[in-house]
């Protein structure tokens, strides 16, 4: 079992790289200096690049006939196509494609190996699924920590608005906020506390009420020593 397992992707390998070949073999494509590009494959997904929805028939015709040759059949249900929209905007009409003489639908987000294409070429789909992955993990914290660890987050959080704005990792983390009237690390910690200690004081749920009435302060008092302070 374990020596089939690691065969198939060998196997695999030896089923998709002639279609790969006749695919790269054509000047039917997008053209990016001087190089044809058609077909970006990555195990077993595959992306059809062209120019006109005529030049993407020319490049499914010879997917269907590679795979009738080898007994295979692609999954249309699996299969969709997406359009760019041209620099002034525009969004083209709906082309016919049929892959297998079945019509493919059309989308206009598509996720490719964990990244999110979109009809209009932008980045927020993927910068707002990024954004809930990261409020996610935030929520998962423990409150037991070290110092070392949090001061570790801290300084990862300065870097990655760092990136974000341009700046480069020498500059002042004070001034960057500062100039940006963006909370910094501490500030966002201490406004989630108090955020926190509101909701549970405001809260209909009676253990919540009586918990945070009676234990706040010697828990506000210990957090405060780790997240308020300056380092």
């Amino acid at each position: 079992m374990k020596k089939s397992f690691l065969s198939s992707p060998k196997l695999f390998n030896l089923y998709i790289n002639g279609l790969i070949a006749e695919l790269s073999s054509m000047r039917v494509g997008c053209w990016i200096d001087n190089v044809c590009v058609n077909n970006l494959s990555y195990a077993d997904d595959m992306v059809l690049l062209g120019p006109t929805a005529g030049a993407v028939r020319k490049l499914l015709r010879v997917c269907e006939r590679y795979a009738n040759s080898l007994g295979l059949v692609y999954n249309v249900k699996k299969s969709v196509y997406l359009v760019f929209e041209t620099a002034d905007g525009k969004v083209p009409q709906n082309p016919v494609l049929t892959l297998n003489g079945l019509p493919l639908a059309r989308v206009h987000t598509f996720k490719y190996l964990g990244h999110f294409l979109t009809s209009d070429l932008r980045d927020e789909v993927d910068i707002d699924r990024k954004r809930r992955a990261l409020a996610v993990r935030g929520n998962i914290l423990w409150m037991r920590h070290t110092k070392r660890s949090l001061d570790a987050l801290r300084v990862q959080y300065n870097n990655c608005f760092r990136m974000l704005l341009g700046l480069p990792s020498f500059c002042s983390a004070s001034g960057m906020f500062a100039s940006t009237h963006t909370d910094d690390f501490h500030a966002i910690m201490r406004k989630k506390i108090y955020s926190t200690l509101s909701r549970a004081r405001s809260s209909s749920n009676n253990l919540l009420k009586t918990l945070s009435e009676k234990y706040d302060d010697l828990w506000l008092s210990h957090v405060m020593k780790v997240l308020v302070r300056r380092p």
